[in-house]
């Protein structure tokens, strides 16, 4: 399950629940594709904080939409994964684009980013 939010700012917050399958993360796709390929979005926050179990379709759900993503210069933020999920991150790559705060921590870290574009 995931709660999708997209504030005026441009930032769409992922927030995922539960367990991230195949099925899960097509309907995620789409819908975090759409906005992304509509404008309307800056940076995604990907907060993982409350999701037990994500297989290679949810890795590549987030990878997929940082290439998404890249022609926008946009940001991705991955919030708060379980061990096992940031050691798959860091094998990928990704260690630079992990953070351990609240999801208002990281708005107001890229507030003030965005605020200076």
């Amino acid at each position: 399950m995931a709660n999708i939010e997209l504030t005026d700012e441009g930032v769409l917050v992922v927030t995922l629940y539960g367990e991230l399958d195949n099925h899960e993360a097509n309907g995620i796709r789409g819908e975090v594709s759409s906005a992304i390929y509509a404008g309307k979005v800056q940076t995604i926050i990907w907060n993982l904080e409350k999701l037990g179990f994500m297989d290679s379709a949810g890795i590549g759900l987030i990878l997929g939409r940082m290439r998404d993503l890249s022609p926008f210069n946009g940001e991705t933020i991955i919030l708060n994964p379980s061990s096992t999920m940031e050691k798959i991150f860091s094998f990928s790559g990704l260690e630079e684009n992990i953070r351990h705060s609240t999801v208002a921590e990281a708005m107001r870290e890229i507030g003030g980013v965005l605020n200076e574009k």
